[in-house]
């Protein structure tokens, strides 16, 4: 026989085979989970970027939190379903109480004059049934010595040990944010409020230079921090400087979860540093879930803790339309799942298809995908396109508690400082970045052009009139952008001309850093470089991924770049602290990535911190955002609108835009999402079908000449 026809005979056989064993199971076959991940109740999401950091000191973006709020618990939480934002106790046993103290010591009563308020003395309590996750630290023998041979991508394979959380667990982590060697975001603001915390840092840097020998956890444990007092094992005090109402929200972030002595000094072990096994990398925490696995090339999983102390689903709820339904798990012990499993997605396009197959349960919605997803009605209700009501799926809308704005550096020497000159140029800029634009054409409208960095829903946001932003817009029958001729008039009185720099006579080149790269984001930038040709100035971008870009903030090395914020809890004070001069992220190592930096705004805001929301307190907030909008550190962007799909199988979900731990209340139908998966993932074997029929039409004049070559043979 000759070889082309045994080559197709082989080749029909094979795919006749596929077809047959195709035919033998029920499963998809473009499912992307190649593993068996067992029958339990799993979560599937996904990551676009490894989290930076997974040390809840150092952690403070919302890729970082999606992981580390499942595995660390703060002394407090949100309530999942109150409105408004209502805190309670989560590693606490109760909600604090406070007491007020003047300068000499002395206690004072409750209704005391600020003024005379010298300090505050939060009183905090802590539940006696709570144990950390089963975890390698917590066997004392391996801080001496690791097994021989052991392999060290798999950390959970080393014995593991547990124990009950203590005080000493919360103090410990204050001790961590204070310590010059961990760079936490926030230790300039807390140097600012609790008790001897600058003193404990000054203390540790020289200790680390006087004896560099000694390890983290020797240095912490050989110094205390004047304001942290421990009186019993679930009893302890934090002192801080005048009032700080919003103190207690602080104590609610991942900041203040409480930290083993131990798993610092396990991770200090040489091997593990070579292997990049850190805290960084897996976490050592009191909640529901624990980082199982972590390849950051591939997947992320969180396990359900074994020791997860006793928690249950909350019985009460904001009235709503889906209260009955939010409330079908109450009293349920949470967690509700055993697994939630994050895949590596980078483009959105793949994730988007991957989501109406079934194989990934909540989506946003990208611009790409707003058609096929929303629909609106002829009074501009939002609705789901009958595609979308097909498939089960369901929508949640809600105006976030966010900002997405553009800054600039305020320390470059081109766009920075506090001079006419530069100021002026901000707010040519300003005027030209047409954000209404940016907002219909990238966001599908939804978002809110933003006056000012407060956003709506937090006290100080003022709407209309008289919240407008006269550096940008006029009102005339309603908020009125001006115009280009206006920009480029302080263009050319910031001393660019039509644009062009009068070191070089030609147009002024700006550089813009961003985190964005690929076909996503061309178009984005695209539209940036447009908006700076309006003044005839050369825009230069410059991509990096998130972690550079991250770095480059830190430096102070990016002259304009584009960022957000979401709120870390409900009160104006934590947007303003965005601008607050000893929060300046290159100088201070805190969140002002502008590095804005102004002497009268800097005193209105410590002011206003130590207030309650009262008409005192608006006024004030006001002249801080006057001030803002005429320094113009920052083109103030916009709020964005939130969307949220999820499939039928995904129970609970209601959005709480405080709560970052809100994957413990999530329940999960396997059985619904099979069902989902067979229906909208039903194999297609006609191709196959057709590719045989195509093959057995080429076979047979092969095989009709093969049978005359045979005949004539034989005579």
């Amino acid at each position: 026989m000759n070889k082309p026809v045994i080559k197709l005979r082989r080749a029909a056989g094979f795919l006749f085979l596929v077809l047959l064993m195709s035919a033998c199971t029920d499963k998809a076959l473009n499912n992307p989970y190649v593993e068996d991940h067992g029958e339990g109740k799993v979560i599937y999401s996904s990551f676009s970027e490894r989290p930076k950091h997974l040390d809840p000191a150092k952690a403070y973006s919302s890729n970082e939190y999606a992981i580390i709020a499942q595995v660390y618990e703060p002394l407090f939480q949100y309530h999942y379903l109150k409105r408004p934002y209502q805190l309670e106790p989560l590693s606490a046993a109760k909600m604090p109480s406070v007491s007020y103290l003047n300068a000499k010591g002395e206690y004072l009563p409750d209704d005391a004059d600020v003024a005379n308020i010298a300090f505050s003395e939060y009183h905090l309590t802590i539940k006696n049934d709570i144990k950390f996750q089963p975890h390698p630290s917590f066997n004392l023998e391996l801080h001496k010595t690791l097994p021989e041979g052991w392999d060290t991508r798999s950390l959970y394979d080393l014995p593991t040990a547990t124990r009950t959380l203590t005080v000493d667990d919360f103090i410990y982590q204050i001790k961590r944010l204070a310590d010059p060697a961990t760079q936490s975001p926030i230790a300039s603001l807390m140097a600012n409020y609790i008790v001897g915390f600058k003193e404990f840092s000054e203390k540790q840097t020289a200790l680390q230079n006087k004896s560099p020998r000694l390890s983290k956890t020797q240095r912490l444990h050989s110094e205390q921090m004047t304001g942290i007092k421990k009186l019993t094992g679930q009893h302890f005090t934090i002192r801080i400087k005048g009032k700080y109402p919003q103190f207690i929200n602080w104590l609610a972030m991942p900041f203040f979860a409480p930290m083993p002595w131990e798993a610092d000094e396990f991770y200090s072990n040489p091997l593990l540093v070579e292997k990049n096994i850190t805290l960084d990398w897996f976490p050592v925490g009191t909640g529901p879930y624990f980082l199982q696995e972590n390849n950051p090339n591939r997947r992320m999983v969180l396990a359900k803790n074994p020791n997860f102390h006793t928690e249950y689903y909350p019985s009460e709820a904001y009235p709503s339309a889906d209260i009955q339904t939010l409330l079908m798990d109450a009293g349920k012990p949470l967690p509700l799942t055993d697994k939630v499993i994050f895949s590596l997605e980078k483009e959105s396009i793949p994730y988007w298809n991957k989501f109406l197959q079934g194989y990934y349960d909540v989506s946003g919605i990208s611009s790409d995908s707003f058609d096929q997803a929303v629909s609106f009605s002829a009074q501009g209700d939002v609705g789901l396109t009958d595609n979308m009501i097909a498939r089960g799926i369901g929508l949640q809308t809600a105006v976030t508690t966010s900002t997405y704005y553009f800054a600039f550096n305020m320390l470059d020497n081109v766009v920075g400082g506090d001079s006419d000159k530069t100021r002026k140029l901000r707010h040519a800029i300003s005027i030209v970045m047409d954000y209404e634009e940016y907002i219909s054409i990238f966001q599908n409208g939804r978002g809110v052009p933003a006056q000012s960095i407060i956003p709506p829903g937090i006290f100080g946001h003022v709407a209309g009139k008289q919240g407008m932003n006269p550096v940008v817009y006029n009102w005339r029958d309603g908020l009125r952008r001006r115009t280009v001729a206006e920009a480029r008039e302080l263009l050319a009185e910031a001393g660019y001309p039509n644009g062009l720099d009068p070191a070089t006579g030609k147009p002024l080149v700006l550089y813009f850093d961003t985190m964005d790269s690929g076909p996503d984001s061309k178009a984005r930038l695209n539209w940036l470089r447009k908006q700076f040709d309006k003044l005839n100035i050369q825009l230069v971008i410059r991509s990096t991924d998130y972690n550079r870009f991250q770095e480059k903030m830190r430096n102070g090395n990016a002259q304009m770049f584009m960022w957000g914020w979401n709120a870390d809890y409900p009160d104006p004070e934590n947007f303003l602290f965005l601008l607050y001069g000893k929060n300046a992220k290159s100088i201070h190592g805190g969140e002002n990535a502008s590095n804005y930096q102004n002497k009268q705004f800097d005193r209105l805001f410590e002011k206003m911190s130590a207030m309650e929301n009262t008409p005192e307190r608006q006024a004030i907030i006001k002249q801080m955002v006057a001030i803002s909008q005429q320094d113009a550190p920052w083109l103030w962007g916009f709020h964005p609108k939130a969307f949220s799909l999820h499939h039928a199988w995904y129970k609970n979900a209601y959005p709480n835009l405080m709560a970052n731990n809100k994957t413990k209340y999530i329940n999960i139908d396997p059985e619904v999402r099979d069902e989902y998966q067979k229906k909208w993932n039903a194999p297609v074997y006609w191709p196959l079908v057709f590719v045989l029929l195509v093959i057995a039409c080429l076979l047979l004049p092969a095989y009709i000449i093969y049978r005359r070559i045979e005949r004539s043979t034989a005579l």
